[in-house]
């Protein structure tokens, strides 16, 4: 406390002048409306710097709740589009859907080998099961091969077993996805009729002709293409839209009615 009085005497003269100049600057800025908006507006700047601060620091510690939120709103989204008739994006005419998604985090992915495979932490304890399609927000992914309680092995589209059902977008001239095993930018889409009006450009979508993958899922865009050697068929080079040396979280897709209609298939007539 002594050293605190000592302090004051020894400084007594500036800091009367101190006090003084601040009694002065707050009276100008009272009595006068320019230099008091003058001041309003910068402590409005400082204020507003220091809180738009905090909200990018605490925006960037929520970083990874609000990525599990936007999965989940995706998860709805896609629910609604792949559940809804060709006129209206809601389905009202069921209760039960015939679609739904969980999502996944890749905690595995190889792309350079000849036959690639992806591992996912969902398993069948969250309903993840063999034959489920796999797919990201840009496009498909591949399809589920095995599954156990806690993790899932996807066979990639980047696999030379993978087959795949897809087609021309603006048309429905279909054939089969495979991978020649050359770029992981480049599939294959073979055994497609020459009558096809194929065109560089053109985006190609999943068929729908399986129980896997419903229809319009994109893949990519035809970068080229040429007849086999009979002359009957498309050979077309597909441009992936997903970068698949680049993948976190990906969709897993459930169709609730594959038992039913595969069931309804193996029914001899």
């Amino acid at each position: 406390m002594q050293q605190i009085i000592n302090f004051i005497i020894r400084n007594k003269t500036f800091l009367l002048f101190l006090l003084l100049f601040t009694l002065s600057i707050f009276f100008t800025i009272q009595s006068h409306s320019y230099h008091k908006s003058k001041f309003i507006t910068s402590a409005n700047f400082l204020s507003g710097g220091l809180y738009s601060s905090a909200n990018n620091i605490s925006q960037y510690f929520n970083l990874k709740e609000k990525n599990q939120i936007l999965i989940e709103e995706n998860n709805k989204l896609r629910s609604i589009l792949y559940n809804s008739d060709k006129n209206s994006l809601i389905d009202t005419t069921s209760n039960q859907k015939q679609y739904s998604f969980v999502s996944a985090t890749v905690i595995k992915n190889s792309y350079s080998n000849t036959n690639n495979s992806l591992t996912i932490d969902k398993g069948e304890k969250d309903g993840v099961k063999q034959d489920f399609g796999v797919i990201t927000s840009k496009g498909l992914i591949g399809i589920v091969d095995n599954s156990s309680n806690s993790y899932a092995r996807i066979i990639s589209i980047l696999n030379t077993n993978s087959r795949i059902n897809a087609q021309l977008k603006k048309s429905n001239h279909f054939g089969t996805l495979r991978w020649d095993a050359k770029s992981p930018q480049i599939v294959q889409l073979v055994d497609v009729q020459k009558i096809a009006p194929v065109a560089i450009g053109d985006t190609i979508i999943t068929g729908g002709r399986s129980t896997i993958f419903p229809k319009g899922i994109e893949i990519g865009t035809i970068e080229s293409f040429e007849l086999d050697n009979a002359e009957d068929f498309y050979i077309i080079n597909v441009k992936l839209f997903n970068d698949m040396t680049n993948i976190g979280h990906v969709y897993i897709i459930n169709n609730h009615n594959s038992e039913e209609i595969l069931n309804l298939e193996s029914t001899n007539e």
